[in-house]
């Protein structure tokens, strides 16, 4: 093909491509008619179920489901409506308390546009030292609020998952390289323990399952047994998994005992914190949290405890090194262009290379409401946890369960007669698909527990006590026989 035929097609194909490029009038219109779109369903949070049928996702079909050309923007945002924002979970909405939510802050929506239209590559500082900077900063101040010392580095993930893992392969390489050391933790810890463990190449090391108390907390003297018993073996301990806010009842374990312990035989400190670790934010929190500061790495989820939108982890490690240690690498190809003064790239301590900007999402919500109303929110939710807790010990029929450590409340309903189970697994049942309110359950020690879990901003105490009314109505409804 001579050169004016390609220069023919290429115009041509120039042309075809046009819609991906819109101008700026076209750009106004369609993030107006965007902005316009998410105000309208913020507005409708406050009363919109918690809950809907998972049905409504195939309420509207479209048909090709990937067009050709391009369909009017007003129907693709009706369809994203009806199909995709209404079923199922409403995890925005103040009356979500089934799981720990991503909170999904405004503030941090607009970060996210910022972000994705700047397009600003994160993972070397020599590519947008603007981001990475942000990136250490605000890792430095996640480390600041945990109590690490200086000499602390972390990076910002996507989620407890990723972070754990990123510890674990520090911890490894660190305190285990040849392998065979022991790992501990209870029946409590989150089971992406058992995949990073597996990712890792630890997936046969020992682990031993450490008792609980009448909390579900770790027992300190259960764990100094198996690390003696290990010790006295020959078999090396090497990694100690606390949790900072276990999935099921929120429990913190005595960290400073722990941490103790830890030093004395030698073995890696791990802080599983997704859940719980950033209360350390506010007083209340910081005193149940009193030793996390002394771990050696800690996983945390600021979109659980900072109420950032899901995809925003984060891991530190009190000594940085171990994490450049582990994850730095280069290659002619992407070899940094020179030194630079924000600090460490993320690529050099992370799996990751390529990476979104996430940074933006924590801090432009940081600068734009301040950490005064975030060390506010989590206080209150703490306070909201407690108030459900009195609230169920004053009403008959409930076990309240445990004073909650943190934000989490395990409660059952005890039936006059029948199985409480099975009357507890309907009753949940009853409630989620009422769609008010949204609720989970777990099994403790055989025995199926209620569970709420109030993180969400925007919960307040009127929601809270919109969970006692959706619990009083299912009752209700199951002893008068409504349901079966």
């Amino acid at each position: 093909m001579t050169a004016e035929a390609l220069r023919n097609r290429i115009e041509t194909l120039r042309a075809a491509m046009r819609p991906l490029e819109p101008d700026g009038e076209a750009r106004a219109e369609l993030g107006e008619r965007a902005l316009r779109h998410a105000l309208d369903y913020l507005a409708g949070v406050p009363d919109a179920p918690a809950n809907r049928p998972w049905a409504e996702v195939f309420a509207q079909r479209l048909d090709p489901e990937f067009p050709e050309t391009g369909r009017d923007a007003e129907s693709v945002l009706d369809y994203f409506a009806a199909c995709v924002e209404r079923p199922g979970f409403a995890t925005t909405s103040p009356r979500f308390m089934a799981y720990v939510p991503g909170g999904g802050l405004f503030h941090s929506a607009l970060g996210d546009l910022l972000a994705a239209v700047s397009n600003k590559y994160s993972g070397f500082a020599s590519a947008s030292p603007g981001a990475v900077r942000l990136e250490n900063a605000a890792t430095a101040w996640l480390a600041e609020v945990v109590g690490y010392p200086e000499g602390a580095a972390g990076t910002l993930t996507s989620g407890g998952s990723l972070a754990n893992l990123t510890a674990i392969v520090a911890a490894r390489d660190a305190a285990d390289a040849e392998g065979g050391g022991a790992v501990y933790a209870t029946r409590f810890a989150h089971h992406c323990l058992d995949k990073a463990l597996h990712i890792a190449g630890r997936r046969d090391a020992p682990l031993r399952r450490i008792a609980t108390d009448s909390r579900c907390r770790m027992s300190v003297e259960a764990l100094a047994a198996a690390l003696e018993a290990d010790a006295s073996a020959g078999i090396r301990p090497w990694l100690v998994v606390a949790s900072a806010g276990t999935v099921d009842t929120g429990a913190v374990d005595p960290l400073a005992e722990i941490a103790a312990l830890c030093r004395r035989y030698g073995a890696w400190f791990h802080v599983d914190g997704a859940y719980g670790g950033l209360f350390a934010l506010c007083p209340e929190g910081r005193e149940k949290l009193n030793g996390i500061e002394l771990s050696d790495s800690i996983a945390l989820d600021p979109h659980k405890t900072l109420f950032l939108p899901y995809g925003t982890g984060a891991v530190l490690v009190r000594d940085g090194r171990h994490l450049l240690a582990s994850f730095s690498a280069s290659a002619d190809y992407i070899r940094p262009l020179g030194e630079s003064e924000v600090g460490p790239s993320p690529a050099d301590l992370s799996p990751e290379l390529t990476r979104h900007f996430r940074a933006l999402r924590l801090w432009l919500p940081l600068q734009l409401a301040g950490v005064a109303a975030f060390r506010a929110a989590q206080a209150e939710k703490l306070a909201l946890a407690r108030y459900l807790h009195a609230r169920l010990s004053e009403i008959q029929g409930f076990d309240p369960g445990p004073l909650p450590d943190l934000s989490i409340v395990a409660f059952r309903y005890r039936p006059q007669s029948g199985d409480p189970d099975a009357f507890n697994e309907r009753l949940l049942r009853h409630v989620q698909e009422e769609g008010r309110v949204m609720l989970s359950g777990t099994r403790i020690d055989g025995r199926f527990t209620l569970r709420c879990a109030i993180l969400s901003f925007r919960t307040h105490i009127e929601h809270v006590d919109e969970v006692i009314e959706a619990l009083l109505r299912g009752i209700a409804a199951l002893q008068g026989g409504a349901d079966a």
